[in-house]
């Protein structure tokens, strides 16, 4: 018989305690062995229970969720998921906490749990499992405040097949989701400031949360990065964003100029924005010229946008399992023969400039 998967969960809210327990538990696979009210709680919780994976809630007295999380991971790192509000203080804090080595978060929304609680059920749930039975590799990253551009180290540029390439891509397109900001804080900052072509990056969050994530990336990195908007061009150097609620397409506008627009088409595609949506549009626009990326991520979001790229003559890059936090989109394009290069994270920023 296999063990349940067993949860602690954090809050200082009865409400949310109550509400996510009811949630998770609904799953026969799903434990929770226990609840804190507080940072200090959870912390002599953990120690006490040793749960498989943890829920944290950001703002609570006495100890707060980020001062917990990082004593859990100095102390006894293990999956933790971080109940975080819709807004913009709610995202810079919950990036922060991925910097500290959180996998991912919850979205607290009180409107939303009332109004779609079957849906937020079925995503916590298969986090919970996705994460907990990955069970990655936990180390601490360094805040971005210290963290410099003038000293990214190097990446090593693999020779594996770059003899053999003939033709130079136009662009970059990079798609993820679980484990997504940690991995692009790993890859995008090894890519020099004379990168010769531009890129677009889709990586599943809320509204609020992606024009913090891109100013969060730009700060590291040698290239720039922001969030996409309707008259941004692709230009070399130029990494954009894709928009949170709304898919992102790359569209000529002249002969020379290429850029982005924005859609809420198709209405039902499980994630918005689509890393498929965007991939599809770069395969179209830059047939033969194009690279497509997959990083680590739940569900299989960008298997029909790489296949697109590939039909179209690009290059493909899948994030290696062994470096995944969720081994799902990647595995998705690996098992279909879409991958030219199956690769660990630290790598790929070099197969990226490789390929250009």
């Amino acid at each position: 018989m296999i063990q349940p998967i067993k949860v602690l969960i954090v809050d200082d809210s009865a409400f949310m305690r109550r509400a996510l327990a009811t949630m998770i538990q609904s799953d026969p696979e799903i434990q929770v062995i226990g609840t804190a009210r507080d940072g200090v709680e959870g912390v002599e919780k953990v120690a006490q229970l040793k749960p498989d994976i943890v829920t944290l809630d950001i703002e609570m007295p006495r100890m707060n969720g980020l001062e917990a999380l990082k004593i859990i991971m100095e102390k006894m790192p293990l999956p933790v998921l971080m109940v975080s509000s819709l807004t913009e203080e709610g995202a810079k804090a919950t990036l922060d906490a991925f910097d500290l080595g959180a996998v991912d978060f919850i979205p607290k929304n009180l409107q939303d749990l009332s109004l779609n609680i079957v849906k937020i059920k079925d995503v916590i749930i298969e986090k919970i499992k996705t994460v907990a039975r990955k069970r990655p590799a936990f180390k601490q990253i360094k805040p971005p405040s210290e963290i410099s551009k003038k000293i990214v180290t190097p990446v090593s540029i693999p020779k594996s097949f770059g003899a053999q390439l003939t033709r130079k891509a136009s662009i970059v397109a990079i798609g993820t989701s679980t484990g997504g900001p940690k991995a692009l804080q790993e890859v995008l900052p090894h890519l020099p400031s004379d990168f010769p072509v531009g890129g677009v990056i889709v990586q599943h969050m809320p509204p609020a949360f992606i024009g913090p994530f891109a100013q969060r990336l730009n700060q590291l990195s040698r290239v720039e990065i922001k969030e996409a908007e309707a008259n941004d061009i692709i230009k070399p150097g130029l990494f954009l964003i894709a928009p949170g609620g709304r898919h992102m397409q790359v569209t000529r506008k002249k002969a020379t100029e290429v850029g982005v627009e924005f859609s809420a088409e198709p209405s039902d595609s499980l994630h918005r924005p689509s890393v498929d949506q965007t991939m599809l549009s770069v395969a179209r626009v830059f047939p033969g010229s194009c690279i497509g990326v997959i990083l680590t991520g739940m569900g299989h979001d960008g298997l029909e946008g790489i296949r697109a790229i590939k039909a179209a003559n690009g290059r493909t890059i899948a994030e290696d399992e062994s470096s995944c936090v969720v081994y799902g989109m990647p595995r998705a394009i690996v098992e279909n023969g879409l991958a030219d290069k199956i690769t660990p994270l630290s790598q790929i920023a070099g197969e990226i400039i490789n390929m250009v």
